[in-house]
């Protein structure tokens, strides 16, 4: 995403060169979305993988629609399949290997959007589906429709609601019961885990974070005393603190496949490492004091934000 909006400006040729090293190191795990920039971000990635589509386990999204300020989310049934046409054409490819609703419709029974979305399967266009910040019962029903290869959701050290019961059980242990993989979005807390980012006139005035709350006032400051414990420990482990963090989020399990963004080659070099750090029971100890959930400051949206519910189909 930050190749083509909200974190500031990027170099269209540092970005595809970004994306040729993540496949030279054996990364080939690539994640867009058609709003990613009005369309630009699934153009930038076709062009990147063109001649090498076949390393690519590439990942798409639908459904949320930006005109000007405003949003929406469109999961009907039409809209799926537009959508996924437009996707395929602007990708430059034949097939999307995995196909997300980005956000769930709260208008439309998700048995509607996923039977629409598994006709895409059985037309040849997709091959897995995937949701989005679902919440635990949208997904029960969802795979009642058609199999879920993958739950995307906000997950790391300092973002942590994927773990909280709701209900009676968790977003995390719904779709683990369903054989659902995670992939986290985020699992460097928007950067901030790095360590790099140290006051708010760090980011530039079209960045996004700009006016989200964990990066204002009291909130922030609180924050940084997070970031500076995992700092600490990872000046003990011998690696960056975003290694750290990125190591805890793999560290979740054999199911768990993190999708940290990156605009340039340095800093991916620097995420793919995290692969190597080994963090012990100790360590993943430590971190649970460092980061309980709950721990972050502020809310994680400048809005509010819950776990989709989509709505009971009527009669």
């Amino acid at each position: 995403m930050g190749m083509s909006q909200s974190y500031g400006p990027a170099d269209e040729k540092e970005s595809i060169a970004t994306i040729h090293r993540a496949l030279d190191l054996g990364v080939f795990f690539l994640d867009t979305a058609d709003v990613y920039g009005l369309g630009h971000n699934e153009e930038l990635v076709g062009r990147a993988i063109r001649d090498r589509r076949d390393e690519v386990v590439l990942a798409t999204k639908f459904a949320i629609k930006r005109d000007g300020d405003r949003q929406a989310i469109d999961g009907s049934p039409g809209y799926v399949r537009s959508a996924c046409d437009a996707s395929l054409k602007r990708l430059g490819v034949d097939h999307i290997d995995l196909y997300y609703q980005h956000r769930v419709d709260r208008t439309v029974p998700i048995e509607d959007t996923v039977g629409a979305m598994a006709e895409l399967v059985a037309a040849g266009k997709v091959r897995y589906l995937g949701l989005s910040e679902a919440s635990a019962r949208t997904i029960e029903r969802a795979v009642a429709v058609h199999p879920i290869a993958a739950l995307q959701s906000e997950w790391s050290l300092w973002t942590r609601d994927l773990e909280a019961p709701s209900s009676g059980q968790s977003v995390l242990q719904a779709a683990r019961e369903h054989g659902v993989g995670i992939v986290p979005f985020s699992p460097l807390g928007r950067g901030f885990l790095t360590g790099a980012i140290t006051s708010p006139e760090d980011f530039g005035a079209d960045d996004f974070r700009r006016n989200n709350p964990r990066f204002q006032g009291e909130n922030f400051d609180r924050n940084l005393d997070l970031v500076a414990e995992v700092k600490k420990l990872a000046a003990e482990k011998g690696c960056t603190a975003g290694q750290l963090a990125l190591a805890w989020v793999m560290a979740q399990g054999d199911d768990v496949v993190p999708i940290p963004g990156t605009k340039r080659v340095a800093y991916l070099e620097e995420n793919a490492g995290a692969s190597y750090v080994d963090l012990t029971a100790a360590d993943l100890a430590r971190l649970e004091e460092i980061a309980p959930r709950g721990a972050a400051a502020g809310e994680r949206y400048p809005f509010a934000h819950t776990y989709g519910d989509s709505p009971e189909r009527s009669g």
